[in-house]
């Protein structure tokens, strides 16, 4: 499987970090996970990002903002070859 650098944990905090909350969901009390998949090439970009599951307001927008901000990831391998291959990853919207 490919693997954000450094981990999955070090990808919840970029995305903690760099994430906005659009003013339209705060207005309307949006909240809820938005679920991208993706696909990470071999050369570990990222490509073909689709919402599988929006909660609208701008948080679908915003999460793949966030996500082609995230760089290079560490593509998958098959039998020593980096491979194509689809990730799927949730992100939550929650007031804190």
């Amino acid at each position: 499987m490919p693997e954000y650098p450094k981990g999955t944990q070090k990808l919840y905090e970029f995305i903690a970090k760099n994430i906005m909350y659009p003013e339209a969901a705060l207005e309307n009390g949006t909240q809820g996970t938005v679920v991208l998949k993706f696909v990470v090439e071999k050369d570990g970009s990222i490509g073909e990002i689709v919402v599988v599951r929006g909660i609208g307001s701008g948080c679908d927008e915003e999460a793949v903002r966030v996500l082609r901000a995230a760089g290079k990831w560490e593509p998958a391998k098959e039998n020593g070859k980096a491979v194509r291959c689809y990730f799927t990853l949730p992100v939550k919207y929650r007031f804190v």
